[in-house]
């Protein structure tokens, strides 16, 4: 027969496996761009597809940050011209190795250089505060689709300063202050959260992004992203 001891001792033993096991697992995530992209790729939307594209001056590429921010690092740089007064500038990226048809609690840090007070003024509206940083994912693939003549995406981003069932606001890329200078700046969603499914195979795609009511150009430079997957 057993002793009082003993038994304490195994359902002590007992209930911490039973407490790990409920324990969340969490899927952390780190990008800041120094070597490379590190697998993003960048898109555009909310368009006339019938326009000459070259008129948007869209560009995406792997740069140093602005001289301005004064660090030696390394970014990722979006920009284009809003003249549809309502576009979409994204970066997307795959994650994979996860739980397969899993939901994921999802939260995003993201740092970017931007130049545009939140008091300064524009056509359309301000380029600091009426251009909203999105941030979400999805179980397929985020993508330009045309529909009717135009080029819109094929997930739920919401529109303006609305999010959507794909993404949520994190804030906008005003800075503070008058002087349009590039300055690091910091936003997240760890007071909103939203909710990714993986596919069946483990993994989900994430997407960043600013949806501009400022019509005229918009250059960022991303410069670290941490994604929290629980």
């Amino acid at each position: 027969m057993k002793s009082l001891s003993t038994i304490s001792i195994f359902l002590g033993i007992l209930l911490i496996s039973c407490e790990n096991d409920d324990e969340p697992v969490v899927n952390n995530f780190s990008y800041d761009f120094e070597e490379s992209a590190e697998g993003w790729t960048a898109g555009f939307s909310d368009f006339n597809a019938e326009w000459d594209r070259s008129r948007f001056n869209f560009m995406f590429q792997h740069t140093a940050l602005p001289e301005s921010v004064n660090e030696e690092k390394q970014s990722l740089l979006i920009s284009g011209q809003n003249i549809s007064d309502d576009l979409f500038m994204f970066i997307k990226k795959r994650i994979t190795g996860l739980e397969p048809n899993h939901f994921y609690s999802a939260t995003f840090e993201i740092e970017l250089a931007s130049q545009y007070p939140e008091e300064s003024v524009g056509i359309g509206g301000s380029p600091g505060a009426s251009v909203y940083l999105k941030a979400g994912g999805t179980t397929n693939e985020p993508d330009t689709i045309t529909i009717d003549g135009y080029i819109n995406m094929n997930i739920d981003k919401g529109g303006g300063s609305q999010g959507g069932e794909d993404m949520v606001v994190v804030g906008n890329v005003g800075i503070p202050g008058e002087e349009f200078e590039y300055q690091l700046i910091q936003r997240d969603n760890f007071d909103n959260p939203i909710e990714i499914q993986s596919d069946a195979t483990g993994n989900l795609w994430v997407i960043v992004g600013t949806d501009s009511g400022f019509e005229g150009t918009s250059t960022l430079y991303y410069n670290r992203i941490e994604l929290r997957l629980e």
